[in-house]
């Protein structure tokens, strides 16, 4: 638990994204996704890192004015509680020189040596957190297939679309090795 008792929690990108509705997601996703964001605001913590690179990542896709959608009220947020240590907790990452993407709280297994660069922050972040918050993830289909892998190093994901994102990962990458 983070401060105050609220559970920290890691957001993945994709999850502000899909709660926008900017994409094909189904409407039960975007709601998922949509309440997933509500639950932290009211009653968790969000953990990001203390470069903020998560939240320079959200700033990318994510409107600072807050509107029109509920993946950039949740941006605006964050970035209004940043001080907020109950609200916002900032665990420290220490980038490798090379390659400069990658965490010294990356896990090390072998089933993650293909794990996506620019998303080792997140599993790098949740690793570094006291607690080992979960990480929630939307649409991103390749986690899917690492999920198993972060679990044995004791990092657990969430999948809030999981009916979703198994079928997509099973048509992507299952049915083109058949």
């Amino acid at each position: 638990m983070s401060q105050q008792g609220r559970k920290a929690q890691v957001v993945d990108t994709n999850v502000l994204i899909v709660a926008n509705r900017r994409h094909n997601e189904t409407r039960a996703c975007a709601n998922q996704c949509t309440q997933a964001l509500l639950r932290i605001r009211h009653s968790g913590a969000i953990v990001i890192d203390d470069a903020h690179r998560i939240l320079e990542e959200y700033r990318i896709y994510c409107s600072f004015s807050g509107q029109p959608g509920m993946g950039d009220a949740f941006f605006r947020w964050v970035y209004n509680n940043i001080a907020r240590i109950d609200l916002v907790n900032r665990v420290a990452i220490t980038p490798m020189v090379s390659p400069p993407q990658f965490f010294e709280q990356f896990p090390e297994h072998d089933a993650l040596k293909t794990f996506d660069p620019s998303d080792q922050k997140f599993v790098a972040v949740a690793n570094a957190h006291a607690d080992k918050p979960p990480i929630l993830q939307a649409t991103d289909s390749k986690w899917w297939m690492w999920k198993d892998a972060l679990r044995e190093c004791g990092i657990v994901v969430e999948f809030l679309c999981q009916d979703e994102i198994q079928q997509t990962y099973e048509r992507k990458f299952i049915a083109s090795q058949e």
